[in-house]
């Protein structure tokens, strides 16, 4: 992974070199360094070369904090964030595609490092294990267990036979996505690197923009509108894609959670854009412009802005901010609890309720005509509580900052999401500079949990998981 991390840093690098920027050496500096490390884990064979459920989860959570560790090299030599815990924050924020940042300013920073910010979406958005899969020239079977424990959502496809090659359909998918966006931006006007660094942001549901002010500096109704849809595609299971590819039609039309996903977003846009027309915006146009980015933005958990969505009425701000609970669709890049899970647990509610009526009834959860099974639902019910659990224990941390309190919940519902800016003081126009050293800490650590949904993180805090009769 590591290897592979400091080849990632070779496009960056190169970046910088164009420009003439002295960030060149930085890179040069980490990959050497990223490379040595790599080298050097990769010379200690281990004696049992099969992978297993519990091996799936250590090198998960490990690979992922070690390529953020490296990851925040360049950061750190090039000066571009001095201080130790900001550049990791940071590149969490960006490999967890967060978009969360300790940077007041970002136009002035070099080019290079701009770029390498961006990627560092654009590895995190499909996985960076998922990308070692694919490019890997021999991938074992039971790799299935790496991608189990990254993927987003209850229960990952395969799409074909072998894991190596459903990792590499979906990076061809993801591929294909960043070049349509880069292609459209382009012919509204946005310069190439900024067309690049937003394509990257936006097929990643990650957020990080080159412009302080995000996608409003370029006030483009064109481009407020391609980066709207392909926010919403990426926020799409990445599945259903190939279904299209194979001509299943009515398979991507009749799913469940994308017409969940649909809904949410259509009731969402309606509810904000009857609040803030006439209050906020003088015109229906502007109401639904602007609602309808910030809607799409926060739902698929990107963290782009157009507006200040901190100066908008209350009923808005409680419905942006339960759709940065519910996110996107499983098998998308996006974060959040996902579509399905939400679907399944209203289903298993409303399934209670008639047992209530009728003890004796045996009804099954169906999602798109299977019956799902009971392992699954408990999966999904464990998984909320701890979810919940994790949630409210941020909240205590970060109130110790004695910030206010849509500042305190709605920093752990960005970070936890993985979703960016939130209400207050981490707003559209805010950012994450003012909290201290152990909140980055834990806010840095909820990103994490976020992204890899939860257990390969925390299973890591438990000893019984490191005994070797542990399966």
């Amino acid at each position: 992974m590591l290897i592979i991390e400091a080849a990632c840093m070779v496009p960056s690098m190169l970046v910088s070199l164009f420009y003439k920027e002295k960030a060149v050496y930085s890179f040069a500096i980490s990959i050497v360094i990223t490379a040595i490390a790599g080298f050097i884990l990769y010379r200690l064979k281990a004696p049992n070369q099969n992978i297993y459920a519990r091996d799936g989860f250590a090198i998960t959570a490990l690979g992922w904090l070690s390529v953020t560790v490296f990851g925040a090299l360049p950061f750190l030599i090039s000066g571009s964030i001095p201080s130790v815990i900001d550049a990791f924050f940071e590149t969490a924020s960006g490999f967890t595609t967060t978009g969360a940042s300790i940077l007041r300013e970002v136009e002035s920073l070099p080019k290079g490092i701009l770029f390498w910010r961006s990627f560092t979406h654009w590895m995190g958005g499909m996985g960076v294990l998922v990308l070692m899969i694919a490019v890997l020239p021999s991938t074992k079977a039971n790799a299935v267990y790496i991608m189990k424990a990254e993927a987003s959502g209850p229960s990952p496809d395969k799409l074909v036979p072998k894991i190596r090659q459903t990792a590499e359909i979906l990076y061809i998918i993801y591929i294909a996505i960043t070049f349509i966006i880069i292609v459209l931006l382009l012919l509204g006007g946005m310069p190439l690197f900024d067309s690049i660094a937003h394509a990257m942001g936006t097929v990643s549901t990650g957020g990080f923009s080159v412009r302080n002010a995000s996608i409003a500096a370029y006030n483009s109704v064109y481009i407020e509108t391609v980066i709207i849809l392909s926010m919403l595609i990426s926020g799409i299971n990445f599945t259903l894609y190939y279904f299209l590819l194979k001509k299943n039609v009515k398979g991507f039309l009749k799913n469940e959670e994308l017409l969940y996903y649909i809904g949410v977003i259509a009731v969402a846009i309606v509810l904000i854009v009857a609040n803030i027309y006439g209050k906020v915006y003088s015109t229906i146009g502007e109401s639904l412009r602007y609602a309808s980015f910030q809607v799409s933005s926060l739902i698929t958990t990107t963290g782009y802005v157009t507006a200040d969505f901190n100066q908008w009425p209350t009923l808005s701000q409680m419905v942006l901010l339960l759709i940065m609970f519910i996110g996107g669709c499983a098998g998308s890049t996006a974060g959040g609890i996902k579509c399905i899970r939400i679907l399944l647990l209203s289903k298993m509610f409303k399934r209670e309720i008639t047992k209530l009526n009728h003890p004796r009834a045996v009804k099954t959860v169906r999602i798109n005509g299977h019956a799902v099974d009971e392992e699954i639902l408990s999966g999904i019910k464990m998984f909320f509580f701890v979810y919940v659990a994790i949630f409210a224990a941020g909240v205590l941390v970060i109130s110790l900052e004695g910030f206010d309190l849509p500042t305190t919940i709605s920093a752990v519902v960005a970070t936890l999401n993985d979703i960016g800016p939130g209400l207050g003081l981490v707003g559209p126009v805010g950012n994450y500079a003012d909290f201290s050293v152990l909140s980055k800490v834990v806010l840095s650590i909820c990103m994490m949990i976020g992204r890899l949904e939860v257990y390969p993180i925390l299973v890591l805090l438990f000893p019984s998981f490191w005994k070797k009769n542990t399966i």
